[in-house]
């Protein structure tokens, strides 16, 4: 039986009107960025950095200056220096008799220099560290977290509405009702107690499990996550809803049970596998909110305290990676990661199968290495990629099925180039081509130099939608919400832009966001007012090297726009066609080349040709069909046009070569 990964849904406007009677709670807001929906006490508006508006950076070495200077004591943890609170201590004292006496429940972000503190849930950047920390020297204190007590409250008062009217499984009508709805889910073996440990409760008018969030600091409920199974065949898709919205759920399911004197965790990317987990190994066990998608930056405090960290995330090649990706942010020394297999599937499944918990945690490989390695550690990884050949050929386009034929798919670590003559539709037909792995979970950055990002998010929308919005405005707000619930960013820059600028905000975006797709339009651009006393091909092909070095080091994939030289029209591209050296093609693991051309009959002037792909060496080309409508490109399945496309591309050529024949023989 196959399983489709989960799929994060928006449950608070379709949720609530059912199960509160179409009404609100007074004072509570729905709407994406309303204050109080977080829960958390913040001292700016939207304080943690962003693509769109990113914090100045701070290094590691200015913190523990700035600390030492304020005689405020610290330790280094794993990915956060420890401090005092000044958030819990007495408003009389100074900052550092303050911290003499305050317990170490502050954490500053060693990369970003944000802060939260674990005791009250204040938090914000470094600058509103050092604001506060200037407040107790004139002896104004912070403001106390009962003052916004009453949002906190307004904000679980719709994740209530819901929980309230949910029950315990074994609360239901009857056993076979329970035991009926386990097996749905798949946790027939899951005991009634590891459910009331957890507090796990079920919908019966939604059919779905209800999991909670409770609040670290008071036990409050501050969110809900639902999951519903959908059965299409043999698939079985397990979908998922959260309240708040899946970009303000910070919830690690489980938090609660962990003693503060647990120094080993087993971290999961699902609720289920958790409760396998705990029932069959009795190990603290946590669930990422967002699975293998992201590990958001505001969760790494309130794992601080382990010295052991096992990451369990699932049982595909994704999740592998996601796992490597996720032992960086949490210190490879002290993480160890669960690879996928036949025999090491997800936690629920080994549960189900009757599997050694204790061996496959035991089997677990650490996170780093030395820089020289044999063939005995890379065996087990070569013997997955060998057994595991789709899930390596990467992510399949949906839209693009010709593509995934020569490509085979979208892969971390890769340099993919793409050029096309200039009004082809470049900026269009890779704005969909990102569009897609992004509506499946593909973490994405863009970086438009050459339109600004409101064209560029009116372009991509229209193609979300498949349809011109302006003739139906009334639709706006619906297609929104849905495009809003995208992992999808956006760089703020525009025109020409400094390469070290560019790097830095990318790599930002990586560790803040997980992003594991960049799109960067176009490498013009960043050859601006920096490089004109240095030769413009020795400057590109030092851009060229440091985007081919973040995607290696970062294990995420760089699609990079270069226009091509200035050829005769008549001519088609080639993979020596694109601007510059020869660096951007032998950098490249793949050429994408957007040809234009008219044909002599019938539409259909465009096709995409794959010059080169390093992974499995196919090339070739297929035609594109351009709506207008939609702003959409769509592969043509037609082999007779596709046929009549290469049958052209041999005219072509032959009259080329008769005209140089031709003029070989003029006197």
């Amino acid at each position: 039986m196959a399983l489709v990964p989960l799929r994060p849904g928006r449950a608070a406007g379709r949720l609530l009107p059912l199960f509160c009677g179409g009404t609100r709670s007074k004072g509570a807001s729905l709407s994406p960025g309303v204050p109080g929906r977080l829960g958390q006490r913040r001292y700016k508006k939207d304080v943690l950095p962003s693509p769109e508006a990113p914090a100045p950076s701070v290094s590691i070495t200015e913190i523990r200056q700035y600390l030492r200077a304020h005689d405020i004591p610290f330790h280094d943890g794993y990915s956060c220096l420890h401090t005092p609170s000044l958030f819990t201590a007495n408003h009389a004292d100074q900052p550092s008799q303050a911290a003499a006496s305050a317990p170490y429940t502050l954490f500053i972000d060693k990369t970003t220099g944000s802060f939260l503190c674990t005791a009250t849930l204040a938090e914000g950047t470094w600058q509103d560290f050092q604001a506060n920390v200037e407040l107790w020297h004139r002896g104004i204190p912070p403001a106390t977290s009962e003052e916004m007590e009453e949002d906190m409250r307004q904000a679980s008062e719709d994740a209530r509405c819901i929980w309230d009217r949910a029950l315990p499984l074994w609360e239901l009508l009857d056993e076979e009702e329970t035991n009926k709805t386990k097996a749905m889910f798949g946790i027939s073996l899951v005991s009634n107690a590891t459910l009331k440990r957890f507090g796990v409760r079920y919908l019966r008018t939604a059919k779905s499990l209800v999991f909670p969030w409770f609040s670290p600091r008071n036990a409050t409920l501050k969110g809900l996550k639902l999951v519903r199974v959908e059965k299409k065949g043999n698939t079985v898709a397990y979908l998922e809803e959260t309240l708040p919205r899946i970009d303000s759920y910070h919830n690690l399911f489980g938090l609660p049970l962990i003693g503060c004197r647990d120094t080993e965790l087993v971290l999961t990317g699902w609720e289920l596998d958790a409760l396998a987990l705990h029932q069959a190994a009795g190990v603290a066990s946590l669930a990422l909110p967002r699975g293998t998608t992201c590990l958001p930056p505001a969760l790494l405090p309130y794992l601080e305290q382990f010295k052991r960290i096992t990451l369990w995330l699932g049982e595909d090649l994704r999740s592998w990676e996601a796992a490597k990706l996720f032992a960086r942010k949490l210190s490879l020394k002290r993480c160890s990661l669960v690879r996928p297999g036949n025999l090491q599937p997800r936690p629920l499944e080994a549960l189900n199968q009757g599997l050694n918990f204790t061996k496959i945690l035991r089997a677990a490989l650490p996170a780093s290495h030395k820089s020289i390695i044999s063939f005995r550690q890379l065996r087990e990884e070569v013997f997955g990629e060998l057994a595991n050949t789709e899930q390596v050929a990467g992510i399949k386009w949906m839209r693009f099925p010709e593509l995934n034929k020569l490509l085979k798919g979208h892969r971390r670590g890769e340099l993919t180039v793409f050029t096309g003559p200039t009004g082809s539709g470049k900026t269009t037909f890779i704005s969909e081509y990102a569009l897609d792995l992004c509506m499946q979970g593909v973490c994405t950055l863009w970086g438009s130099f050459e339109i600004n990002n409101v064209r560029l998010a009116k372009i991509m929308l229209t193609q979300f939608a498949g349809r011109r919005l302006e003739d139906q405005l009334e639709l706006y707000d619906e297609w929104a919400d849905r495009f809003e619930d995208l992992p999808l960013y956006f760089m703020t820059f525009h025109g020409q832009q400094n390469i070290k600028t560019v790097i830095d905000t990318m790599q930002h975006a990586v560790y803040m966001y997980d992003i594991t797709h960049v799109i960067i339009d176009n490498l013009q651009f960043m050859m601006g007012q920096d490089h004109l006393s240095v030769d413009r091909l020795i400057a590109q092909d030092y851009i060229v090297g440091a985007f081919r070095k973040f995607a290696t080091d970062n294990n995420c994939h760089i699609t990079l726009v270069i226009h091509p030289r200035k050829e005769d029209d008549e001519k088609e591209l080639q993979t020596a066609s694109i601007f510059g050296s020869a660096k951007a093609s032998q950098e490249a693991d793949n050429v994408l080349i957007l040809q234009e051309r008219k044909l002599t009959t019938g539409p259909g002037k465009r096709f995409l040709q794959v010059s080169k792909n390093r992974f499995d060496g196919d090339v070739g080309i297929f035609p594109l069909e351009f709506s207008k409508a939609s702003l959409t490109f769509s592969s043509s399945k037609s082999k007779s046009r596709l046929k009549k496309v290469k049958e052209e591309k041999e005219l072509l050529a032959k009259k080329a070569l008769e005209g140089g024949i031709g003029a070989s023989k003029k006197p």
